[in-house]
C-alpha cells in the first residue's frame, strides 16, 4: 500500500486530494498547523470528513518549524511521496504580513525537501500559483512565461520555493512536480476567494464588494479536476513544471451574474477601487499538462458553480456564519 505526506491537509485543495487519495487505496499523513489565515471552521470541516477514513492520520505540525525533521511520526514511515500543499496564500494578505508568507512558503519547503533528503523519499510536489507569471505574461500563459518579476510578496515566496527545489532535485536527485495553480473554486473553498463570498453575500442579501470594474477575468478550475492533476503530477518527471487549471475565462461582472441566476437573487454591488496586487487576468495554458499527464479539466464553469452553490445552500446553517474578511 502507498503511503503520502499531504501538507495542509485541512485546506481547501489537499483535502480533495487525500479524499483521492485515501479512495484509491493509499495511506494518507496528513499535516496542518490549523492557523487562522481564514476562519478555521472551514478547515475543521474538511478535517472531520478525512479522519472518518482509518487510512487517514493528521498531525498537527507547522511545515515552516525546522523541529518537523526531527518528528518521531514522520521518521521511517518509507514515504511514496511528499506532497506540499501547505501554503501561505493569497496575493493582498501578502502585503500585510509578508513574513509569514516567506517562512511558511519558502522555509516550509525547505524543510520538506530536507525531509526527502533525509528520508530517502524519492518524489517532491509543490504546489505553486499562477500570480508567479506577474503583470505582462502572454494569454493563454504557458508554463515558459517569465516568473521573475513577481508582484508581491505571495507570489516571490513561492519562486523562492520553487526554485530551492531545483536545487534539491540537482544536487540530491528528488524528483520534483510543481503545479502551478489557476484561480480554483468548489464546494467547501477558501472563504477569502470570491466564489465563497460572491455566493454567501448573495444567497444572504448582503453587500457584494467588488474591486474595480468587475472587468478584470479570471480562469476557473473546479477542485476535482485540480485534484486529478496533482495526483497525475506524481509520476516520475525528473524537474518539471505545469500549469493546472484557469480553462474556462469569464469576468467578474460574467460571474456574478451566473450566481445570481443560480441562486435566484439580484446582487447589490459595491464598487471600490481596483487592488494593486490584483492581477487583470489569468489563463492557463494547459497543453503541457495534456502531453505530461494525460490531464484534462472535466467539470464545465456552470456545473461547477451549480455544485459550489447547492453546497453552501446545504451547509448554509453553519456556513452562512463564516467569515470571509
Amino acid at each position: 500500500m502507498k503511503r503520502y505526506l499531504v501538507t495542509g491537509a485541512a485546506g481547501f485543495i489537499a483535502s480533495v486530494v487525500s479524499q483521492k487519495l485515501l479512495e484509491s487505496g493509499a495511506e494518507v499523513v496528513g499535516i496542518d498547523n490549523m492557523n487562522h489565515a481564514y476562519d478555521v471552521r472551514m478547515k475543521e470541516y474538511r478535517l472531520d470528513k478525512l479522519m472518518k477514513n482509518p487510512d487517514f492520520k493528521f498531525l498537527k505540525l507547522d511545515v515552516s518549524d525546522r523541529s518537523i525533521l526531527e518528528n518521531d511520526q514522520l521518521k521511517g514511515q518509507d514515504f511514496s511521496a511528499v506532497i506540499n500543499l501547505a501554503a501561505r496564500a493569497g496575493v493582498r494578505d501578502s502585503l500585510e504580513d509578508p513574513w509569514v508568507y516567506l517562512e511558511t512558503n519558502a522555509t516550509g519547503t525547505l524543510n520538506l525537501l530536507e525531509l526527502c533528503k533525509r528520508e530517502g523519499i524519492g518524489k517532491f510536489l509543490l504546489a505553486s500559483t499562477s500570480s508567479i507569471y506577474g503583470q505582462e505574461a502572454p494569454m493563454p500563459t504557458p508554463e515558459t512565461a517569465p516568473s521573475n518579476k513577481p508582484l508581491q510578496a505571495y507570489a516571490a515566496s513561492k519562486g523562492a520555493a520553487e526554485v530551492m527545489a531545483h536545487a534539491y532535485h540537482y544536487l540530491f536527485g528528488i524528483d520534483v512536480s510543481i503545479v502551478r495553480y489557476f484561480t480554483v473554486y468548489g464546494p467547501a473553498g477558501r472563504p477569502d476567494m470570491v466564489m465563497f463570498r460572491f455566493a454567501k453575500w448573495i444567497a444572504e442579501d448582503m453587500p457584494v464588494n467588488l474591486n474595480g470594474s468587475g472587468e478584470q477575468s479570471r480562469g476557473f478550475t473546479y477542485v476535482e479536476d485540480i485534484a486529478r492533476g496533482t495526483i497525475a503530477a506524481l509520476e516520475p518527471v525528473g524537474y518539471e513544471i505545469f500549469n493546472l487549471g484557469g480553462h474556462e475565462v469569464i469576468t467578474i461582472n460574467e460571474l456574478i451574474s451566473t450566481l445570481e441566476a443560480i441562486i435566484g437573487k439580484k446582487a447589490n454591488v459595491i464598487h471600490h477601487p481596483q487592488h494593486p496586487a490584483d492581477m487583470m487576468t489569468s489563463h492557463a495554458d494547459v497543453s503541457k499538462a495534456k502531453e505530461f499527464l494525460g490531464w484534462d479539466p472535466r467539470v464545465s464553469l456552470n456545473e461547477g458553480i451549480e455544485k459550489t452553490v447547492q453546497w453552501y445552500l446545504d451547509e448554509q446553517s453553519w456556513a452562512k456564519d463564516i467569515e470571509t474578511d
